[in-house]
């Protein structure tokens, strides 16, 4: 079972970051409005060939943050949709995936409005099939044949994991119930509220989604794989701006 070990979370730890750059560049005191809206699955992700992405299949929702601008977006399962002002967003307890995704989905577009980040959109069409692809690459030429563990079933990542390193190189956990104890491309699905220590402990390399800073657990993910002295890559363009802020280890290939 995943334990919160943190006096400070990483998003807490992220905002007061976030505040100092708010600051430094004197928009603090901007009257400016934070429009968040939540996509249809075509505005996100186009028309991938696939058709088991949880966006598609109507398990998470992507939510658009816009800044002076700047878009960016949030993967969360408890999409709400918000117009106000960045001190408003600020002021957030963070206790709520609602909350947390709006914080960071206007985290990230405040850092795309500075061009202190990029790629804070979500790829389209047959993008997500190529990242896949790139990733798995990246992860095969960088670490060689490894055990691949996977945070976050990501259904095209999932298969070219497999492909590439071998289903039995390949572990993955999930919080969706409809996916725990079944069975894709070989690789039974883990609940990743009880077995994500266990995927971490036997795998080599950790690939983390992103939404995991949305759902609450990123902290007890991460401080565990430090504690493992584990490698491990934060995927997709949800985490953008906490990684930035965090110097957290993130891959993303096609983000917008």
């Amino acid at each position: 079972m995943l334990k919160e070990r943190r006096e400070k979370n990483i998003l807490s730890e992220s905002r007061d970051k976030f505040l100092e750059i708010i600051r430094k560049n004197k928009l603090d005191d901007v009257g400016v409005s934070v429009l968040v809206k939540t996509l249809t699955p075509f505005e996100a992700i186009g028309e991938p060939g696939r058709r088991d992405f949880p966006i598609i299949i109507g398990k998470e929702r992507v939510i658009e943050a816009e800044f002076l601008g700047a878009r960016a977006q949030a993967f969360t399962d408890s999409p709400k949709e918000f117009i106000g002002k960045l001190k408003e967003i600020l002021n957030f307890p963070l206790t709520s995936n609602g909350e947390r995704a709006i914080y960071i989905a206007t985290l990230n577009a405040v850092l795309k409005s500075l061009h202190l980040v990029e790629g804070t959109l979500h790829c389209k069409n047959d993008e997500p099939e190529k990242c896949a692809s790139e990733i798995s690459s990246y992860i095969l030429k960088k670490w060689g044949k490894m055990k691949v563990g996977l945070i976050g079933l990501n259904p095209a990542l999932a298969e070219m994991l497999v492909s590439t390193f071998g289903r039995k190189d390949i572990k993955v956990t999930d919080l969706n119930q409809e996916n725990i104890n079944t069975l894709k491309y070989g690789v039974e699905i883990w609940d990743g509220n009880e077995m994500t220590n266990v995927l971490i402990s036997s795998s080599d390399v950790i690939l983390i989604t992103g939404t995991t800073f949305v759902n609450g657990t990123s902290d007890s993910i991460i401080d565990y794989i430090k504690d493992c002295g584990k490698d491990y890559l934060i995927y997709g363009a949800t985490g953008i701006g906490v990684c930035k802020l965090m110097y957290l280890n993130r891959i993303c290939p096609f983000g917008k």
